[in-house]
């Protein structure tokens, strides 16, 4: 991590301002191993300033700030572009590759195995200080990869025992298929129902972006995801409020870009 890493989280992360001590020793920890031990490239002429290595590297530990760096590598790089992706309307089956690939425009792209991930940068960045919107591109492609992890794209990553598996699949295709039908709690976004690897990807990034909301529509759904990622984000955010660390305001509502 860079000098100064910290007064660039304080500036442009409102996950590192709900953080406490031992937490934001850990994350930085798991974020300057994930600098050092995987290839970093910037797409088309960016520049890779501590800024971008820090936040990106940083929304990323924060997945595995109660689990640890292993989880990470089968990432073979981070590829980091200025802006979106444009992108041919296909879609691709997840143990091929890409999830998906939706028409226009697409912040964010993971590829199976030790393939690479990428991110955009002006996503990463805006979603980054407004965690109200329940968007996080670096949260979403980063989980993919756990997703990845026992090798297939499922929307289930590694669990460790026939019960709690029995349990994940359960709860997540109640919900998966209730936001394909219309019907699912309103925190979760419709892209959630794209298929089963989005559904997990976008619960991820709503969980740790708006996990109150979680926890008050899907209390089942954030248990389980609260039991996978050893953390509590909820109790994190209520901590946080008793000292006076408040959210900024909701932005005004904008274009939902895609996700791969």
């Amino acid at each position: 991590m860079p000098d100064g890493w910290r007064e660039l989280l304080d500036a442009g992360s409102a996950q590192w301002r709900l953080l406490e001590g031992a937490e934001r020793d850990r994350l930085g920890e798991l974020a300057d191993w994930l600098l050092r031990e995987r290839r970093w490239e910037a797409a088309r002429g960016f520049e890779l300033t501590d800024e971008v290595r820090t936040v990106v590297s940083a929304h990323a530990a924060l997945l595995v700030l109660g689990l640890d760096e292993t989880w990470f590598d089968a990432i073979g790089a981070v590829v980091v572009r200025e802006a979106a992706m444009e992108t041919p309307s296909s879609r691709g089956r997840g143990g091929r590759g890409i999830v998906t690939r939706t028409p226009g425009v697409v912040d964010g792209e993971a590829h199976h195995g030790d393939g690479p991930l990428m991110v955009a940068w002006d996503a990463v960045r805006r979603e980054a200080r407004q965690p109200r919107w329940g968007r996080d591109v670096v949260l979403h492609e980063f989980a993919h990869k756990l997703d990845m992890v026992d090798g297939t794209l499922d929307g289930t990553p590694y669990l460790d025992d026939a019960e709690r598996l029995a349990t994940w699949v359960r709860v997540c295709t109640n919900h998966f298929e209730r936001v394909r039908e219309g019907t699912g709690v309103p925190v979760l976004r419709q892209y959630a129902g794209t298929n089963v690897g989005e559904f997990f990807a976008v619960a991820t990034e709503t969980f740790f972006t708006r996990p109150l909301e979680v926890q008050a529509q899907a209390d089942d759904l954030y248990a389980i995801l609260a039991r996978f990622y050893l953390q509590d984000p909820a109790a994190r955010l209520r901590r946080a409020i008793e000292r006076g660390v408040t959210a900024r305001p909701a932005p005004p509502r904008i274009v939902v870009r895609g996700r791969a």
